[in-house]
This record gives structure tokens, sequence and C-alpha cells, in this order.
């Protein structure tokens, strides 16, 4: 409680905020995300050309694709583009760390403990998906892609169709690696439970070969069993870390 010092009163300092109180924490939330995306894609700048050169087009060097910029500006568009990237990737932590500091007043005393840990496993996750697509994914998926077709045809690539494939392969694994902690979050509001992830498991496996489908940029169909599998244990995972919630939501 604290002290009102005109009128001698008493203020509760864990009254409900606002309406508009909670558009300014959330305006102050994307003020922060943001700076963090720019402070990030800054630095990242500064190593712009060990990025693109030694990283994004390290996979299309290995299987000798030829790549070319076929537009006006492109490379420097190219350039803003992967920066932005970077520091998306870069500012991760930061980011996720103000979303739960946000939500944060909603959480029970115990729950808040947790805002840590939920950091560190979300950007994990994120990062496993990025690592596992980047490292059997697309070499997958650039061996196909160069290697399928009439040999008469030379495959040449455009630099912003490559990088298009790449930068959202790397994006899209890394969102969907985060489904255990989607469990997580779910379950502890009580919209999800582990009874429920076992009952509907069916539907599970035929969304998963789905977004398998969506996810991976060829028809190659062993490209897209290598996420499923992953996509299958994680689903298992999630099942457990639904139950870990469970118990811990119980006993709070």
């Amino acid at each position: 409680m604290k002290q009102d010092t005109k009128n001698s009163e008493p203020i509760d300092e864990f009254r409900e905020m606002t309406f508009i109180e909670h558009l300014e924490e959330l305006r102050w939330m994307l003020i922060k995300s943001l700076l963090g995306i720019v402070v990030c894609s800054i630095i990242s700048w500064f190593f712009i050309d060990t990025i693109i050169n030694d990283i994004l087009l390290y996979p299309a060097k290995k299987f000798g694709v030829k790549l070319q910029n076929l537009k006006p500006f492109g490379q420097l568009f190219l350039y803003f583009q992967v920066t932005l990237f970077s520091g998306l990737i870069i500012s991760l932590p930061w980011v996720v760390y103000q979303i739960w500091k946000f939500i944060e007043p909603a959480l029970h005393k115990h729950e808040k403990k947790y805002v840590s840990s939920i950091v560190i496993f979300t950007s994990l996750f994120f990062l496993l998906g990025a690592a596992f697509a980047y490292f059997i994914m697309l070499p997958f998926s650039l061996n196909f892609a160069f290697t399928f077709g009439s040999p008469e045809i030379e495959n040449k690539f455009a630099i912003d169709e490559y990088l298009s494939v790449v930068l959202s392969l790397i994006i899209l694994a890394g969102v969907v690696f985060e489904l255990p902690m989607l469990s997580f979050f779910l379950t502890k509001l009580g919209l999800l439970t582990p009874k429920f992830m076992r009952k509907h498991w069916r539907f599970a496996i035929v969304f998963i070969l789905v977004l398998a489908a969506i996810i991976t940029p060829t028809v190659d169909p062993v490209n897209q069993s290598l996420l499923a599998i992953p996509l299958f244990l994680l689903y298992e995972l999630s099942i457990l870390v639904s139950k870990f919630a469970m118990r811990k939501r119980s006993e709070g």
C-alpha cells in the first residue's frame, strides 16, 4: 500500500490496470522490442558480408548453384533484408522477454518465476528449428532443386528467390519448433490438456503432415518427411510439457 500525500489516503498498488494503462504498457513493449531489433540490426550490419557469403550463400556454393542478381539495386535491398532478418534472430530473447514482461501483471506470483526459463527455452527452441532447417532441410531442398530436370537446361537461381526460400524456411521451422512452448502457455491458461492432445493424436498427425507439406519449399517427399519426423517428436514433447504445466497449475 502507498500513501497519497495530498489526501492522506492509502492507494492499492495492486489495483487493476485501466484500458488506457494497458495500451500504454503495450506501446512501451512494442517500442522496446523495436529498439532491440534496430540495435541488433545495426550490429549485424558490421558483419553483413560474413552473414551473406559464409552463412546464407554457403549451401548454394556447396552444391555449385549459380546465383545471379536480376534487379537494379537488387543487392542493396538484399543486404537490408538480411540485416533485418539477422536483427530479428539476434534480438529474439529480448523481444520474448518484453512480451512476457507485458503479460507478467496477469500472472500469479508463483508463475512469474518461470519468465526467465520461458525466455530461454523459447529462444532455444526457435534456434533449434532454425538450425534444423539450415543443416538438414536446406541441403536436401537445394540438392533436389539443382538436380531435378533435364540436363540440357542450366539451373541458375535469382538471388532474391534463393534467399526467400532460405529465410522463409529458417523462420517457419523456428516458429514450428515453438510447439512445446505454445503447449505450455495454453495449458497454463486452461485452454489445453494432455488428455485432449492424446485423444486427438490422429488429427494432429494429419495436421503435421499438411504443415510439413506447406513449409517445405519443394514437393520432395523426403524433405517433407524430414520435417514431419521432428514435428511428431515435438508433439509428444508438447504432451509432456502440458502435463508439467497442468501439475504446476494445480499446485498453484
